[in-house]
C-alpha cells in the first residue's frame, strides 16, 4: 500500500462513518491528529505476519493499586513485584485503567490524559513501559458523568455540547443489548435544556456519539499519546457498543467495525509496534468478527475459555471444551487469540450460550454458590433476565467440583491454568491467578460491588511475606506458574500461531497436538480434568518412531506404550528438548 493508497483507504473508511461529511478534510484531520508534525510514519505498512508475537509472550493483569502499604506510590510497588516476582515469567503488563476516575475501578474516566494521583504518575508508567510490554484501556464507549467533558457537556460548552449520545424516553430501545439491568437512559439537565443521555453501563458512565467526528479525533489524539508514553498494547474496552443506532441492537454495528478498521490501519503505519486487542465479551461468531479480514483488531479474547475450563474442571468431562476447540479456526495471519481464565471482570457466561446446554450451566452456577460466589444478572431484549457473570476468584472456584470438595484444589488450578498456556494464542494471567487470591467477600460488603470480589488489594509487606514462606500457598502457586510459564517460553511448539490439533481421546481429558511453525518441535498437551487416574492407549498418540519423546512436565521419557494421568495432570510430551 503506497502513500497514496493509504490516503485514499483512510478516505473510504470516513466515508462510509461519515458520509455527509468532506472525507477529504476529515482525512488530513486524522493525519494531523495521529501523527503531529513532530511524527512520521511508515512509507510501508506493516505486514501480517506471525513475527509480532513469539511463546516468550505472556501477559499480567493488575491494577495500578492491587498492591498497597499507605506509604508508597502503588505503581512503584507493582513495579517492584513485577521486577522481583515477574521478570523472566511474563514479559507484558496490562495495568487496568490508571486514569483519574468516579466509578467502576476506572471505568468512568474523568480525564484521559493524566495518572491517577492515587497511583502515581507519567513517569512511573513510562517506567514499566520500558521494561515490560505495556497494555492501556482506551475506554472508548464512555467517560464519567462527572469528568471534564460531561460537564462541558450539560454547560453546552462547544465542542463537548455534541459529544454524547442522546435519546428520548418514547424512542423504541426494546431491541438494544444491555451487559446491565439498570435503566438505559438518564435524564440530565444542561444548558440546552432537559436531555436524556444513553448509559450502556451505568448513571456514571455516559455514553460518547461517535456520529460527531470530533470525538473519534479527540479518542486518536489519547491513543497517540498513549503511544508516546509507551504503550504498546492499545485494549479497545467494550468497543462492540460503539456505535448507536435507533432501531437496531446497537451492538457490532457496520460503523463500529469501520472505527477499528481506521484504527488499525494508523496502527500499521505507526514507527511504534502497536497492538490492538478488542474486549467483546460476546459469543463466538460475534467475537471472531473483531478480526475483520486481518483489518481489525490484531489480537481477540477468546471469550469461551474461561467458563468452558471452569465446567470441565468442575465436571470431570472435557467433552464441551473439546467440541468448541474443534470448531475454533486458528487466528488469521497477522493476529493471535488472548487466552485467559480470569480477570477484574467476573467470569462472563455470554459466551457460553450455545456451547453449554442450560442444566450444564445451572450445574457451575450452583457450584459457584456453594464456594461463596455470586452471579450478576443482565437485561434480556424485550424483558428478563439471564446471567451475565460469575464472580469468584478463579482459585477459589477450583476449590470444589460439581461432587463437592476433594483434595484436589491445588493441582486442579494448576491444570486449569496449564490448559489455558498450551493453547494457540498468548496466555494473560489475573494477578489474584497467580497469587491465588482468595474471595474477598468483605469487600463485596464494603463497596456494594459484586465484582469486588475478585478485586481485593494485598497488603504488599503482607503479600511479600507470605511469598517468603514457600509453604505458603500463594508462593506455590506463583511458583508452579512461573516454572511452567519459563518452561513454555522455550518451546517453539508453542509460538502463537503454531500449528494447533484437538486430540480424540477421552473425554476426561482435553489434548492438543502443537507444532511448530518450522514443523521441528511436536508436543502432545495432555490434561486431566478429572480426579481419577487415566490410562491413554499407547495407539492414541502418535509419537513418531525413532524419535525420543520427554514429558517436558516431569523430565521422564515416554515410550510408545500407553502414557498414564494422575488425577488432574498435565502432560508436554515433546520430541525436541
Amino acid at each position: 500500500m503506497t502513500e497514496s493508497s493509504f490516503s485514499a483507504r483512510l478516505s473510504e473508511l470516513l466515508r462510509f462513518i461519515y458520509p455527509e461529511l468532506d472525507a477529504h478534510i476529515l482525512t488530513s484531520q486524522v493525519i494531523e491528529a495521529f501523527w503531529p508534525e513532530e511524527k512520521h510514519r511508515r512509507k510501508q505498512p506493516r505486514k501480517p505476519g506471525n513475527n509480532l508475537w513469539t511463546q516468550n509472550d505472556a501477559v499480567l493483569i493488575t491494577y495500578g493499586d492491587s498492591l498497597i502499604d499507605g506509604f508508597h506510590k502503588p505503581l512503584d510497588l507493582m513495579h517492584d513485584f513485577l521486577l522481583t516476582h515477574m521478570k523472566g515469567v511474563v514479559n507484558g503488563v496490562h495495568i487496568l485503567p490508571f486514569f483519574p476516575f468516579t466509578s467502576d475501578d476506572g471505568f468512568a474516566v474523568t480525564d484521559y490524559r493524566k495518572v491517577n494521583p492515587q497511583l502515581g504518575e507519567w513517569s512511573d508508567i513510562t517506567r514499566i513501559s520500558s521494561e515490560f510490554h505495556l497494555m492501556s484501556d482506551l475506554v472508548l464507549n464512555h467517560v464519567s458523568s462527572q469528568g471534564v467533558w460531561f460537564n462541558a457537556y450539560r454547560q453546552g460548552q462547544a465542542p463537548y455540547d455534541k459529544f454524547f449520545f442522546e435519546a428520548d424516553p418514547s424512542d423504541d430501545v426494546s431491541m438494544v443489548v444491555r451487559p446491565r439491568t439498570t435503566p438505559l437512559l438518564q435524564e440530565v439537565e444542561t444548558a440546552m435544556g432537559t436531555r436524556y443521555v444513553w448509559c450502556t453501563f451505568s448513571h456514571d458512565q455516559i455514553d460518547l456519539d461517535f456520529r460527531n467526528p470530533e470525538v473519534l479525533l479527540e479518542i486518536i489524539r489519547i491513543i497517540r499519546l498513549h503511544i508516546d508514553m509507551g504503550v504498546r498494547i492499545i485494549r479497545l474496552d467494550a468497543v462492540a457498543f460503539l456505535w448507536k443506532q435507533l432501531g437496531t441492537n446497537c451492538i457490532h454495528l457496520p460503523q463500529t467495525h469501520a472505527v477499528i478498521q481506521l484504527m488499525r490501519l494508523l496502527m500499521d503505519y505507526t514507527t511504534e509496534t502497536v497492538i490492538l486487542l478488542t474486549e467483546t465479551n460476546v459469543p463466538k461468531a460475534e467475537n471472531l468478527s473483531y478480526f475483520g479480514r486481518r483489518n481489525e483488531a490484531h489480537v481477540v479474547y477468546n471469550f469461551p475459555l474461561p467458563p468452558l475450563i471452569l465446567h470441565a474442571m468442575m465436571s470431570g468431562s472435557a467433552k464441551y471444551l473439546i467440541d468448541w476447540q474443534r470448531t475454533m479456526p486458528p487466528a488469521p495471519l497477522g493476529c493471535a487469540y488472548l487466552n485467559f481464565t480470569a480477570s477484574h471482570d467476573g467470569i462472563g457466561m455470554r459466551p457460553a450460550e450455545g456451547l453449554l446446554p442450560p442444566p450444564e450451566i445451572g450445574q457451575v452456577i450452583d457450584t459457584i454458590r456453594e464456594i461463596g460466589g455470586l452471579v450478576s444478572m443482565r437485561s434480556l431484549p424485550g424483558g428478563g433476565e439471564a446471567p451475565y457473570e460469575l464472580n469468584c476468584s478463579y482459585f477459589e472456584a477450583m476449590g470444589r467440583t460439581f461432587q463437592g470438595a476433594d483434595d484436589h484444589h491445588f493441582a486442579r488450578f494448576l491444570c486449569s491454568q496449564t490448559i489455558m498456556m498450551s493453547l494457540e494464542g498468548i496466555p494473560a494471567f489475573y494477578i489474584h491467578s497467580m497469587l491465588a487470591t482468595p474471595n474477598d467477600l468483605e469487600a463485596v460488603e464494603r463497596r456494594g460491588m459484586n465484582r469486588a470480589i475478585n478485586r481485593h488489594r494485598w497488603n504488599y509487606p503482607e503479600l511479600q511475606e507470605r511469598l517468603a514462606d514457600p509453604e505458603s500457598l500463594h508462593a506455590r502457586v506463583l511458583a508452579a506458574l512461573s516454572e511452567r510459564l519459563k518452561l513454555r517460553a522455550e518451546q517453539p511448539g508453542f509460538h502463537p500461531n503454531a500449528t494447533q490439533f484437538t486430540l480424540n481421546l477421552d473425554q476426561r481429558i482435553f489434548g492438543l497436538w502443537r507444532q511448530s511453525l518450522d514443523r521441528a518441535q511436536s508436543i502432545f498437551a495432555l490434561h486431566n480434568v478429572s480426579g481419577e487416574t487415566i490410562e491413554i492407549p499407547a495407539g492414541d498418540l502418535n509419537l513418531i518412531a525413532d524419535e525420543k519423546w520427554v514429558d517436558l512436565l516431569s523430565g521422564e521419557e515416554v515410550t510408545a506404550g500407553a502414557v498414564e494421568m494422575a488425577p488432574y495432570q498435565c502432560r508436554w510430551i515433546t520430541n525436541l528438548v
